[in-house]
């Protein structure tokens, strides 16, 4: 059987752009990646989605309606760019699987929704599009979220160690893999990811994150500030649990912790991210305590500051990004839905009962053809 192209499309709750992957299969099995590239969203774009995302705004139905082409726009280009930078015609890519952009996320009251609509996608890049990954999960009772662990067993599961898998995006989530065997893996939202840093970053330096956390490393945590944080209810529920930006954001901070503003802020920056790092060391540590390795994917992998804070609350575990098994931080979840695509295209489960907590496996998303003239 000849290997096929699909194409994954991922923008997650940092809302900074459009992740885009071309990613060969064998069969069902992920060979690689032939191609990557990211595009920025344009400034007015991403303060409006973190608009939505963070203050939930009334809009008009118009309004949101040009949002959602706007984004699906957005996601098609990122596509082309990388097609023709890869000089691959779009008729050799099987499927596109697109996330879309999350504006909301509640996966305990089962709603969810990502922008990006797809028939757009698929008019303005000649390929099949499968998205609108999460509302079949929903419907079956389940959160919706997290849905890489299925990857993530898929590529980082072994028999000789138990192993974890942290995506460090807004929100951060881990895969628990204590064995080979798909039965055994767990999954769910720690917390926290990038999302509160780079809130302070915008707000204290006008910056959209925090560089290698190279901020966060001139402060010291603030012990006060770090107890009020990690004494949220989140923090103690037991998975399959999911959250979003809208809940863990800076007026979450202000309400647990009033004197805010009095700290210095590169102490609040310290301390936002000893909270990231401190939530998912406690999940990983109540959860799978004989984890061997911790493998480290989205953008938290490239900060400096908060890579070396989990290898000192992860050891004696080893804290290493996902580089190192030959795929880099920065595209597997970009790489996760170009698989999720293919599974649904050749009609397999998408999703894991025992880490969404839903009442069956299924297909998920809707497909999208490509007109064929």
């Amino acid at each position: 059987m000849a290997s096929e192209l699909y194409l994954g499309l991922m923008s997650g709750t940092s809302a900074d752009g459009v992740d885009a992957v071309i990613a060969e299969f064998d069969g069902e099995t992920f060979k690689g990646l032939r191609g990557t590239h990211h595009l920025d969203y344009e400034a007015g774009q991403r303060l409006r989605l973190l608009e939505l995302s963070l203050d939930q705004p009334a809009l008009s139905l118009r309004d949101l309606s040009q949002i959602d082409a706007g984004v699906a726009d957005t996601f098609s280009e990122a596509a082309n760019q990388l097609l023709r930078a890869q000089a691959i015609a779009p008729k050799r890519i099987r499927a596109l699987g697109s996330h879309g952009q999350t504006v909301f996320h509640d996966g305990p009251q089962k709603l969810t929704m990502q922008l990006g609509d797809p028939s757009r996608i698929a008019e303005r890049t000649g390929i099949t599009v499968v998205a609108d990954f999460r509302r079949r999960d929903l419907a079956l009772g389940g959160q919706g979220a997290p849905l890489v662990p299925a990857f993530h067993h898929a590529l980082f599961a072994t028999a000789n160690e138990a192993r974890c898998v942290v995506n460090i995006g807004g929100i951060a989530n881990v895969t628990l893999l204590p064995s080979a065997a798909e039965t055994a893996v767990r999954g769910f939202d720690t917390g926290p990811g990038n999302a509160l840093m780079d809130e302070w970053m915008q707000i204290q330096r006008r910056q959209p994150f925090d560089r290698d956390g190279a901020f966060a490393a001139s402060g010291r945590a603030n012990q006060p500030l770090l107890d009020a944080l990690l004494a949220d209810p989140y923090f103690a529920l037991a998975p399959p649990k999911s959250t979003g930006r809208d809940y863990f954001r800076l007026d979450w901070a202000r309400q647990r912790f009033p004197r805010l503003a009095a700290l210095s802020p590169k102490d609040v920056q310290a301390t936002l991210c000893e909270t990231t790092a401190a939530s998912i060391a406690k999940a990983i540590h109540g959860h799978l305590p004989n984890a061997a390795r911790v493998l480290v994917c989205g953008g938290g992998a490239r900060s400096g500051f908060l890579m070396q804070r989990m290898r000192s609350l992860l050891s004696p575990a080893i804290a290493e990004p996902t580089d190192i098994l030959g795929l880099d931080a920065e595209w597997v979840e970009a790489a996760a839905f170009a698989w999720l695509a293919m599974r649904t295209i050749k009609g397999l489960s998408g999703n894991l009962p025992a880490v969404t907590g839903a009442r069956a496996a299924a297909v998920l998303g809707g497909i999208y053809p490509a007109r064929t003239s």
